[in-house]
């Protein structure tokens, strides 16, 4: 599955390896038994469902489950044509921001697709599991990351004065490149399992009955 996801990604690329990524991703999706491709945003979210999923012993590769991340809720549109139904024509779910919502039910729409299987964070997939761990927690977690020092520091920040610590959390794991896929898994792990983001344990539960 992680050969397919990285093929679809090229193939949505376009560019002259687009041809035989394509290729490489019809294989793919015949050999490991593909029965639904989850479209995410980006890494962050990929990282994140993955590791949930483990967390409730689950094995989505297993299942037959490709995680997709677009690089961007403005690839939805071509990611929908290579999965859709002149594409692969598979069953379809995802995870997209608030902010995206009407981007991905236009996209869908144009497509022909239901959009039942898609879960939207509120705002996003960080806001989501700041609110569910709470500040406390979440910097608990940035101290095991050898992070803490550096948030003290980001909080000084002028532009970071008058916030909520919430808000700084959100704000400083977007501040590195790779920060957001690193915490994603981390923040994750941490999670008291009855108190799964809804977002997120609602594309589990649909992943489950698909």
């Amino acid at each position: 599955m992680t050969l397919l996801s990285r093929a679809a990604v090229e193939w949505a690329a376009g560019g002259a390896g687009a041809r035989a990524a394509g290729a490489a991703a019809h294989e793919l999706a015949a050999g490991a038994g593909l029965r639904t491709v989850v479209l995410v945003e980006g890494a962050s979210d990929q990282v994140a469902v993955d590791t949930l999923a483990a967390r409730f012993g689950r094995d989505l590769a297993a299942e037959g489950v490709c995680v997709v991340p677009l690089g961007g809720a403005t690839s939805i549109g071509r990611f929908l044509g290579l999965f859709g139904a002149q594409g692969l024509d598979v069953p379809l779910a995802g995870l997209c921001d608030a902010a995206e919502t009407e981007f991905f039910l236009r996209a869908l729409a144009r497509a022909g697709l239901a959009s039942g299987g898609f879960q939207v964070c509120v705002a996003d997939l960080e806001d989501e599991l700041i609110r569910a761990l709470g500040a406390a927690a979440v910097q608990e977690v940035l101290a095991d990351q050898g992070d803490l020092r550096p948030f003290r520091t980001f909080q000084k920040q002028p532009a970071q004065r008058g916030r909520s610590v919430e808000r700084q959390l959100r704000r400083f794991m977007g501040t590195h490149s790779g920060r957001k896929a690193q915490y994603a898994g981390a923040l994750v792990g941490a999670l008291d399992l009855g108190r799964v983001p809804a977002p997120l344990g609602g594309l589990l539960a649909h992943l489950r009955i698909t």
